[in-house]
């Protein structure tokens, strides 16, 4: 037998070697992905066990001044609540005023914790001006003094008063005019304005005709709208 035939019988040492070696890549990479995967699941699980632990850690060494201060809490708003509660209760049995019957008889139901000063006049306008007020009634020389509630009676109509709000329905110093009937004088129709009624006070103004002279009720401030609304307009009465 020849050398060539001999040498052409050996096995390729060197194709044989190169197989071996990409089957260990491909077993690494293979192996490789469910590694990182079990490595990255573990870091997770890690992370969650600290933070579950951080948390119960903070509730067992906190957990008697969270309860307390949730008690604090919850006994504030109580309090609140109950003082709000009598605060109401306080301003019944309400106080009644009733004005001039040459101008309407305008009847005024309010809280029995107001106090009110009202001046009448036959002669000149405004007929009824009433300063209605928490407590002490303020100055009523004072501009700067604001009201839980007022009420006039006034020689104007009820045209000219309105005209004074029909250009004030945009801006900044706004108001909103709707119609309004009081609850206890339905035949009556007038207008309910809300926003900024006079210069730098923000309120609700209810104005309605009297005969030939104008009605208006209204708060300087939009904290006593509730009153208005549940206590003065709901029982408000006077001679058309």
């Amino acid at each position: 037998m020849s050398t060539n035939n001999l040498l052409s019988q050996r096995p390729h040492l060197g194709t044989i070697s190169g197989m071996r070696l990409r089957d260990q890549s491909g077993a690494i990479n293979a192996l490789l992905l469910p590694l990182i995967a079990v490595v990255l699941l573990m870091v997770i699980a890690l992370s969650f066990a600290f933070w579950a632990y951080q948390g119960r850690q903070d509730y067992k060494n906190n957990s008697d001044a969270k309860v307390a201060a949730a008690v604090d809490v919850a006994k504030q708003q109580e309090a609140a609540s109950k003082e709000k509660e009598f605060a109401e209760r306080s301003k019944s049995p309400y106080k009644t005023y009733v004005g001039p019957s040459a101008y309407g008889s305008v009847s005024v139901v309010y809280p029995r914790t107001w106090s009110a000063y009202v001046r009448d006049s036959l002669n000149q306008s405004p007929f009824v001006d009433g300063y209605f007020s928490p407590g002490v009634v303020p100055d009523t020389q004072d501009d700067n003094s604001s009201y839980a509630l007022r009420v006039q009676v006034v020689q104007e109509s009820y045209s000219d008063v309105m005209e004074i709000f029909r250009g004030r329905t945009s801006g900044e110093a706004s108001v909103k005019v709707q119609p309004y009937r009081l609850p206890k004088v339905k035949s009556i129709v007038g207008s309910k304005v809300t926003g900024a009624i006079e210069d730098n006070k923000q309120g609700t103004m209810i104005v309605l005709p009297v005969r030939d002279k104008t009605l208006k009720i209204w708060t300087e401030s939009n904290s006593y709208t509730n009153d208005l609304n549940k206590i003065i307009l709901a029982n408000l009465t006077f001679s058309p």
